[in-house]
């Protein structure tokens, strides 16, 4: 059974195969990373795992029992109880419902473990597969985005109930 985990130090090595493995599968819906990520890894793993600790983003892996990645799933800039999510599944998980549920998963995380009320998530008006993934796990859809310099969709979720 897959196991929604927090980032740290000894994954390195399987979140890199996870990238690799799934990069062109990634670049058909998002900017490719480039080959100076990939150069840079370890540099970058470790610039996360830094922001982890000072509590201004958290990560999560979706780790299946072999201990490969399915899935990355991320809250950044947490603040004022908010932060925006971030996910990317792995090709042979994608359209199994894996993302909804880990999503859904992750909600409810972020409101136990860091106090969040509200999450946003961005997305390209082309990535339809991830706009199903935010609907079905409550996001609605409030405005226009700008993601790398095109106009997109953001979503956003109310996590706890206002009185």
């Amino acid at each position: 059974m897959p196991e929604l985990k927090r980032l740290h130090a000894g994954h390195a090595p399987a979140v890199l195969a996870f990238e690799l493995e799934n990069r062109a599968y990634f670049a058909a819906s998002v900017p490719d990373r480039g080959d100076d990520f990939f150069d840079k890894f370890t540099d970058r793993y470790g610039a996360l795992l830094a922001e982890q600790e000072a509590s201004i983003c958290a990560f999560y892996l979706l780790v299946a029992e072999d201990g490969s990645v399915l899935g990355r799933f991320n809250l950044y800039d947490l603040e004022n109880g908010t932060a925006e999510l971030g996910y990317r599944v792995a090709q042979h998980v994608a359209g199994r419902g894996v993302a909804t549920e880990t999503v859904r998963e992750l909600c409810r995380l972020a409101v136990a473990r860091h106090g969040l009320r509200t999450l946003r998530a961005g997305t390209s008006r082309e990535n339809v597969a991830s706009q199903r993934v935010l609907t079905k796990a409550g996001f609605v859809l409030v405005d226009p985005a700008d993601l790398g310099g095109k106009s997109d969709l953001w979503y956003q979720r109310d996590l706890v109930l206002r009185r």
